[in-house]
């Protein structure tokens, strides 16, 4: 969930440390901190609970702190308060060493027991301190840098990317990973440690992606790698193929907007690729015919938006290869003992491919004999690397927290996964093939024809945001389509929000309605249309304010219930694409309602990108 930069070059470390922060909040933090390598010897460490810009000020944004090796990061609070002594980097009883960290000691307290019975004495409330401690306690006893971090890493339980400062090798800083993401970016005379591309494409776009278990040494002029067992490890290179203006707001007020706004250019480039000659085609799979076909089961495990992305899949992949599907959060299922074995493909979506459940879920599976298939945003992620096939969505980096851009490519290669084997497995009329081949082609056109009317939702949101409880109803992928559709509004906006699948509303959930009860109600799969048009007539009788959401052809049957202002519209579409639309302007309904309240929406309190800590 925090961010880690390491820089080793010729300039001064301190300024490009806390612009490669900068360009990490994305993730979510409460504190921030550098640690540099003096010239005339020892560590200068600067932390500040809060913002970034209390730790520009601190620090004159780094042009205060002399050295030109250093490593910054930025934190949300797990062990102890966010306050300026838990802020990182934590430094160890003799100050010689430095380290920021990103994940969880799990035996933290019993390495802290062990280390006050030696007399060292603690500083902090958190589970990084010990790291520190402990190398130091290794340091003390003779051993070098190296061999002191391989007995720390053997000594500790848990996940961790590492940035370790000593004061004893000014001339370079080690890093190591297990279970959360780190990169490694070379440089021009330079190079870099990351938790995140974003924070040194500026610099740089070659990288390496770390490996478990794996310890890298880096100076300005090198970077050696060594795994589990020090054996010297040759890294491939990858080259980036986005820019820094990429991760800019180019004009916009926030990322969100901009994002929302790139999403018919984002599913362009995720499925024109992957329709040739009117056949869907997937060129990096290796799965074929023969195993489709020996499937019992499909599984699609993933958090938060993707998992909603796995719901909409779970309907189609059924309704279109009658192999049945099963969606879980990721979070449950290695607990939940699930019937997963050699004839059981699981999917694990993932917009950064770090997700620790998720790698939790994919590991899990691989254990039980499952083929793995991801879908992932980031090249060359953990999900991605360990995974047995991997389809890429193209959605380019993504800042805001809140999901837009990468949701939508995820359902777009979903969907067209469903196809695919469908196609395979000749479950389909060539009618039906061709139809949403043809749909899923014209989903970036008709997805910018939302985006080209935004003042209507604009105004709905102006009417709708001093709401303080909210519920989004819909049937079949309206239901799966509400539950994005309420996560963003909660997520960014903090009213809270649920939804409900609108058959269940008298199973209970109607005793939540009153006169002004703000409703959502989801009308975009037509073949149940009638049947959503019940729900809104009973929500409507019990003094419900209703908002509705229908596509453009079935917005005059909803006229004479909902008042025409209130009934938002998106173009027809095959029913199973129906969703890759409909989300759109529930993003927008989100946008609009948290800007109009004041909420810091790239930022949303207590959340993170990229959740590495279970």
């Amino acid at each position: 969930m925090c961010g880690i930069v390491g820089y080793a070059g010729s300039r001064q470390a301190g300024p490009i440390l806390l612009d490669g922060l900068a360009r990490l909040e994305y993730r979510g933090y409460d504190s921030a901190g550098v640690a540099v390598l003096s010239p005339g010897g020892g560590l200068c460490v600067k932390k500040t609970k809060g913002r970034l810009s209390a730790l520009n000020e601190l620090t004159d944004s780094g042009r205060a702190l002399d050295g030109v090796i250093g490593v910054g990061h930025t934190r949300w609070a797990t062990h102890g308060e966010p306050n300026d002594v838990n802020s990182h980097p934590h430094v160890g009883e003799n100050g010689r060493i430095a380290v920021v960290h990103n994940g969880i000691i799990e035996n933290y307290a019993e390495i802290k027991k062990f280390l006050r019975q030696k007399g060292l004495t603690f500083q902090s409330d958190t589970d990084t301190e010990v790291v520190a401690q402990l190398l130091e306690y290794y340091l003390s006893g003779g051993e070098d840098l190296i061999s002191a971090v391989y007995k720390v890493l053997h000594r500790i339980e848990g996940a961790y990317a590492l940035g370790i400062l000593c004061a004893d090798t000014p001339d370079s800083f080690v890093a190591a990973r297990k279970d959360a993401p780190l990169i490694i970016g070379y440089g021009g005379n330079c190079n870099f440690i990351a938790s995140d591309v974003t924070a040194i494409i500026k610099y740089t776009h070659e990288v390496s992606y770390m490996d478990d278990g794996e310890v890298a040494v880096v100076t300005k002029d090198s970077v050696e790698v060594y795994d589990a067992l020090r054996r010297r490890v040759e890294k491939p290179r990858h080259t980036v193929d986005w820019d820094v203006s990429d991760a800019e707001k180019g004009g916009y007020e926030h990322f969100m907007f901009k994002e929302i706004m790139e999403q018919p250019e984002a599913l362009r480039a995720t499925i024109y690729p992957r329709v040739k000659d009117g056949r869907v085609v997937f060129e990096e799979l290796k799965i074929g015919e023969e195993y489709i076909r020996k499937l019992k089961k499909i599984y699609i495990a993933a958090c938060g938006s993707s998992y909603h992305v796995g719901m909409i899949g779970k309907y189609n992949l059924e309704r279109l290869t009658r192999i049945p599907t099963e969606t879980v959060l990721a979070s449950e299922l290695r607990y939940s003992d699930p019937l997963i074995d050699k004839d059981t493909l699981v999917i694990v979506i993932s917009q950064s491919g770090e997700t620790l459940d998720s790698m939790a879920a994919l590991r899990e599976a691989k254990s039980r004999g499952a083929r793995i298939l991801s879908i992932v945003n980031v090249v060359g992620s953990s999900i991605a690397r360990e995974s047995d096939d991997v389809v890429y969505t193209h959605a380019g980096p993504e800042i805001a927290v809140a999901t837009t851009k990468a949701y939508s490519t995820q359902l777009a290669v979903l969907n067209m996964l469903g196809v695919y084997f469908a196609g395979l497995l000749g479950k389909m009329e060539p009618e039906q093939y061709d139809e949403i081949v043809a749909e899923l082609r014209l989903l970036p056109e008709k997805a910018a024809r939302v985006l080209a009317d935004t003042e209507r939702i604009k105004y709905l949101a102006s009417r709708c945001f001093n709401h303080e409880s909210v519920f989004y109803i819909g049937r079949n992928l309206d239901y799966a389509l509400g539950l994005e559709g309420s996560l963003k509004l909660k997520e960014i906006s903090y009213i809270h929000s649920e939804a409900y699948a609108a058959g269940e509303l008298k199973h209970g959930t109607i005793s939540l309605i009153e006169p002004g009860t703000l409703v959502v109600a989801l009308c975009t799969y037509l073949p149940l249309f009638d049947k959503a048009m019940s729900n809104v007539v009973e929500v409507i009788s019990r003094g419900a304010s209703v908002v509705a959401l229908t596509a453009e052809g079935r917005a005059g049957e909803l006229s004479g219930t909902v008042e025409p202002e209130n009934i938002l519209t998106v173009p027809e579409t095959h029913p199973v694409l129906e969703p890759s639309l409909g989300i759109i302007p529930l993003q927008l309904f989100a946008y609009y309602i948290a800007l109009q309240r004041g909420c810091d929406i790239d930022k949303p309190r207590n959340l993170a990108k990229s959740v590495t800590v279970e």
